[in-house]
């Protein structure tokens, strides 16, 4: 395995003969295999993908020489934005398995020389996370911030709809906080 030697924060050395078992750059020569895991092996006849169907495909991904593993999003959701929209970040969502099977993923991966990263979109929460349910119900929140409300209704608020036929404005008035809140990527103050 390649080492690099690793300078500690503010640019400072490292004691003599520290080496680091990061291999620099691994991601220039992988293979690397976006999925969802929702539509690509059902191990249980549901109709929907699971990990346990992702990892009875372990062997033939490793012999189409995959490296990495992209999954997208796999944590809990209400799925009104393919994923994204994630109730928890600790969570496996229950329709693919549990925490256990990642666990299992990560390891049987692991065993095949096979990286496993996943979209994590922390700046994109469903309506339903804590994060956001703390935010809207109390304007002392810490999680308040996180998140672009205004007293005013924006004049753009009908403009840049992301999603058309699933959303009609990029603002929403919220009854909870009592003032409105951006919807989607790319609101303005104006």
């Amino acid at each position: 395995m390649a080492t690099q030697r690793i300078t500690a924060a503010g640019g400072s050395r490292p004691e003599a003969g520290y080496e680091s078992g990061v291999i620099e750059r691994w991601y220039k020569e992988a293979v690397i295999y976006c999925l969802d895991v929702h539509t690509f092996q059902d191990s249980n006849g549901d109709g929907v993908g699971d990990l346990p169907g992702l990892i009875s495909r372990l062997d033939y991904l490793a012999r189409l020489g995959v490296t990495c593993l992209w999954l997208n999003p796999v944590h809990p959701t209400p799925d009104r934005d393919d994923g994204y929209d994630a109730t928890d970040y600790y969570g496996v969502d229950p329709r693919i398995g549990t925490l256990g099977d990642f666990a299992e993923l990560i390891h049987q991966a692991d065993n095949r020389g096979i990286r496993v990263i996943i979209d994590l979109v922390i700046n994109h929460t469903s309506n339903e996370h804590p994060w956001f349910q703390a935010a809207r119900s109390d304007p002392e929140s810490p999680y308040r911030d996180w998140y672009v409300w205004s007293k005013d209704e924006p004049p753009d608020r009908f403009q840049g709809a992301v999603f058309p036929g699933e959303q009609k404005e990029t603002w929403t008035f919220d009854e909870d906080a009592r003032c409105t809140r951006c919807s989607a990527s790319g609101c303005s103050w104006a």
